[in-house]
């Protein structure tokens, strides 16, 4: 309880880091990483395909619409196919896309959420970060690390992204349809073209914010400089 009181205590609201790269960076990190993981997360898209029966006048033409969503584990959605001889015929969508898609969505939730307690940190304990050399030490590693990890996650899901595709491309099931099928509406996939972008977007982000926060430790300032210290009541030795 001592602990809370004290924190609450040295709690000071300051919105000048803001103006500062430091500051300003981080508030885009935030922004961001929401729009990567909000693009990519809740997902849903269709593809459709159609055909007929040659010969067959008393058969309708026929379409078939499929839908998919967020993790893309495509193998789960059904479809039924119709068959000339008025029955159905039960398919499939091939492929499991969901590790790199949750992996990326992971990567962009936590990348907020670091993002919200360090900028309460930089605007509410700007005194406590910058009094010890360990606080813009944690912050450069942290910051390091996403930034790989933005890497990795976004190149994964560039490539996940790639085989969603092709996997749910109307002229890749129509080769597996057995009556005469014809490709129709591919899927629109601007919202999960807009989630890589973000991606790589954030990399580069996290990448420059780390040269702002070496500048905060102790490796980028003079060894010898004291911290300054600010005396209250007038008091001075004798």
């Amino acid at each position: 309880m001592a602990g809370v009181q004290r924190a609450m205590s040295e709690f000071s609201l300051d919105l000048g880091p803001l103006k500062e790269p430091l500051g300003f960076i981080r508030v885009l990190e935030w922004v961001f990483a929401i729009f990567a993981f909000a693009t990519a997360g809740g997902y849903c898209g269709t593809t459709h395909f159609s055909g007929t029966c040659p010969g067959n006048q008393s058969t309708k033409d026929w379409d078939v619409a499929v839908g998919f969503c967020y993790p893309f584990r495509l193998y789960s959605y059904a479809y039924s196919l119709p068959a000339c001889n008025g029955s159905t015929i039960p398919g499939f969508l091939q492929g499991d896309f969901s590790s790199s898609a949750e992996f990326f969505v992971c990567v962009g939730v936590f990348g907020f959420l670091y993002c919200t307690a360090t900028l309460i940190l930089y605007l509410g304990y700007q005194s406590v970060y910058r009094q010890s050399a360990r606080g813009p030490m944690i912050d450069l590693v942290v910051t390091a690390l996403f930034a790989f990890l933005w890497l990795v996650s976004s190149s994964a899901w560039g490539k996940g992204l790639t085989d969603i595709k092709w996997s749910t491309s109307p002229e890749f099931l129509v080769d597996q349809c057995k009556p005469d099928c014809h490709a129709g509406d591919f899927p629109s996939m601007g919202r999960l073209n807009a989630s890589v972008i973000f991606g790589f977007l954030n990399l580069i982000l996290w990448v420059g914010n780390c040269w702002f926060i070496y500048k905060e430790t102790s490796f980028h300032k003079d060894p010898n400089q004291q911290p300054a210290t600010v005396e209250e009541g007038g008091v001075s030795g004798p």
